[in-house]
């Protein structure tokens, strides 16, 4: 029997043992690798070729959001399992729209992960029940309503990941050198970032970002 080949991105190292170690009790599923963020997620996928990746939502340097955008575009078959804390209804919505294929929350039980990783491995979708709960809500909850174009999907994915980083306080160049482009770029981007969304100061785009829960006060 093939197993399922699972790569781990968290950036709490004890949340990353716990989960190898709970893992090792199930024959039909192989632990490859682990990353401390999207970044190292990123460049670790193009070598492992994981069949699902479960991935947290708030890490350094690079989140779960931007490192799902970026290997669903160089590696679309690959799994994304999002394991977080949050069940914001902004990050479900944001990375149903990434395609990840699963929703679960660290208060689940074990057997819940599992599940939703045999899930996922044959191509179904898979959502905690709370997460469901609020994805049908939020649904139902459209109807007779406005649509509302939301300023932040005007953003390239590339903008997405600039924006974060800065909201984060890392200066131009050390964006540059993790996203691996010039400084000059970064600057670029900031730009069209301050113009598609009418924000003209670094405390202004720090503020939509917490606003919009693309980084958290508590991280």
């Amino acid at each position: 029997m093939s197993k399922t080949r699972v790569m781990i991105a968290d950036d709490h190292a004890l949340m990353r043992e716990g989960i190898i170690a709970f893992l090792k009790f199930y024959d039909d599923i192989e632990v490859v690798g682990e990353a401390s963020n999207g970044l190292e997620a990123i460049e670790k996928v193009e070598k492992l070729k994981p069949d699902v990746i479960i991935m947290d939502i708030s890490m350094p340097e690079l989140g779960g959001i931007e490192a799902t955008v970026e290997i669903k575009k160089r590696q679309p078959d690959i799994k994304v399992l999002i394991l977080s804390q949050y069940d914001d209804k902004e990050y479900v919505s944001r990375l149903l729209k990434a395609g990840v294929s699963g929703y679960i929350l660290k208060q689940a039980v074990g057997t819940d992960l599992i599940t939703a990783i045999r899930a996922v491995a044959k191509g179904e979708s898979y959502l905690y029940s709370s997460i469901a709960t609020k994805v049908i809500d939020g649904y139902l909850g459209r109807f007779g309503e406005i649509s509302v174009e939301d300023p932040y999907e005007k953003l390239t994915d590339r903008e997405k990941q600039v924006l974060k980083l800065i909201a984060e306080g890392h200066s131009h160049k050390e964006i540059a050198e993790m996203l691996n482009i010039s400084t000059k770029t970064v600057i670029a981007h900031q730009t069209n970032i301050s113009e598609k969304l009418d924000l003209h100061s670094r405390a202004a785009l720090i503020k939509f970002a917490i606003m919009k829960g693309i980084i958290k006060l508590d991280m």
